[in-house]
């Protein structure tokens, strides 16, 4: 292990973690301190286990926790052990300067060991060879005295996806093609392949890490995690990850709403009773009694762009108030892009969010004229076709990022809306310092409803723990 002691690394490794955006509580950190205790230490995969049991708490986390948690805990420190016999000697440079150079690395004989380590599967002989790979391949001169170290060049010069045919050759061994035999060698394949990969990309962040420090690299080395990847840039996978999540998401905020009810169960002050029951004690009011108390469930109207600009963010959005549906007396949702239409018979209990999402886009009409935004026409006719969506008991929530396409605005008539809810909210996954410019009319609509921002999944959440009723 690299310098500083366990305590060290421990107390700088929750701090990047936390960095990172995982959160870790001292009563956590104080368990995993304790957690050392019981396990052996020189088992760095038992301290790895040990770490994750009594930290995390999201499954979504792990892949953050695991890359820090190589940085921090490296397997090895410094040059690997031995020299590969594989390579030749390199007479006018360092090994693997340059693919071209003279005395370069044997890369026919690399990559036939390599076939053969994919297709014997053993996983700690992959590892050393990816850790010798990369210091013979991987380093390159950035400028005069100094070196970095890319998993490109390793993977490259190894190029291991054309390795797939061979392998599967191999594996098959004359066995018939097209069946489940090849679907299962060419499933075998893809994830040992993708395995080397990933080793090779986790002894670079190794290298990097002992040249600059773990600190500095694990703020680059972490992607977002999904809840803290904004709407608008997320990728299909983000998005399906942020999906997954939506159903623990209101798991924890239902719990939460419950735990709120319960302290606040008791009703108003019965005088007559305290008055009563304070016979029995001289006139002394020792005990209270309170009427019962009756928590009201409100209504939760949605009303969301779905054009493509932010079709991500009202569908992740729309999945979780109806996954939420229980903590409200009715749940009715309405979807736009240039008119409005009601999408709730898409969303039925038990219904599969994916189908609920492709019917919407292909059944639900939403499009009047030209297929553009129109946030005034489609208020208006919110207004006019569905009088009944808001009223007193009603939460409403518009969902968008109000640009208009410099078309009539219509806010005199979300400003009635407004005034008959009970409560009434904007979210916008832009952000803030976007508002106002181009065709954005977030002024005009800001001066009739409070506009939010909700960027990414834990501004979402926030919001949620807001709107729900105490």
């Amino acid at each position: 292990m690299a310098s500083g002691g366990l305590i060290e690394r421990e107390v700088g490794f929750f701090h990047a973690l936390r960095e990172a955006g995982v959160s870790i509580s001292l009563a956590e950190v104080l368990d995993a301190t304790r957690a050392l205790g019981v396990i052996d230490l020189l088992d760095r995969e038992s301290l790895r286990a040990a770490y994750a049991a009594t930290t995390l708490k999201r499954p979504a986390h792990r892949p953050a926790f695991d890359t820090l948690f190589d940085l921090w805990f490296p397997p090895v420190t410094g040059e690997p052990a031995g020299s590969s016999a594989l390579v030749e000697p390199d007479s006018e440079g360092e090994p693997g300067e340059g693919l071209e150079n003279a005395g370069r690395p044997d890369l026919d004989a690399l990559r036939d060991a390599l076939r053969r380590l994919l297709l014997d599967g053993d996983e700690q002989a992959l590892r050393r060879f990816a850790r010798e790979t990369v210091r013979d391949l991987g380093r390159a001169d950035t400028a005069p005295g100094r070196q970095a170290w890319f998993s490109y060049r390793v993977l490259r010069g190894l190029s291991p996806a054309t390795l797939t045919a061979s392998l599967l050759d191999a594996m098959l061994a004359g066995q018939q093609r097209g069946g489940l035999a090849e679907k299962v060698a060419r499933q075998t394949v893809t994830d040992r392949i993708r395995a080397f990969q990933e080793m090779v990309e986790s002894e670079v962040r190794r290298r990097l890490a002992e040249d600059r420090g773990p600190e500095q690299l694990g703020k680059t080395a972490v992607q977002p995690l999904a809840e803290q990847v904004d709407f608008l840039r997320a990728s299909r996978d983000d998005m399906a990850e942020l999906r997954r999540q939506v159903f623990p998401l209101a798991r924890r905020l239902a719990t939460r709403l419950t735990a709120r009810r319960r302290l606040g169960r008791s009703g108003r002050l019965d005088f007559r009773r305290t008055v009563r029951a304070s016979l029995a004690t001289g006139g002394v009011p020792l005990v209270t009694h309170h009427r019962p108390h009756k928590p009201h469930k409100p209504e939760l109207t949605v009303l969301c762009d779905v054009s493509g600009s932010v079709a991500g963010f009202a569908h992740f959005t729309l999945t979780l108030a109806y996954a939420l549906s229980e903590q409200f007396t009715k749940v009715r949702a309405f979807a736009f892009i240039d008119t409005c239409d009601e999408v709730s018979r898409f969303f039925t209990p038990g219904g599969d969010v994916a189908t609920a999402l492709a019917r919407m886009s292909a059944e639900a009409n939403l499009v009047w004229y030209d297929g553009h935004s129109d946030y005034g026409h489609s208020i208006r006719e919110f207004a006019a076709s569905y009088p009944d969506a808001v009223g007193p008991r009603t939460s409403l929530l518009i969902l968008g990022d109000a640009r208009n396409n410099y078309r009539a605005t219509e806010v005199a008539v979300l400003r009635s809306l407004v005034a008959k809810a009970r409560h009434a909210y904007w979210l916008n996954p832009e952000p803030q310092a976007y508002w106002g410019s181009g065709d954005s009319a977030t002024a005009a609509y800001a001066e009739a409803i409070e506009m939010v921002e909700v960027r990414n999944a834990v501004q979402l959440e926030a919001f949620v723990q807001r709107l729900l009723p105490s």
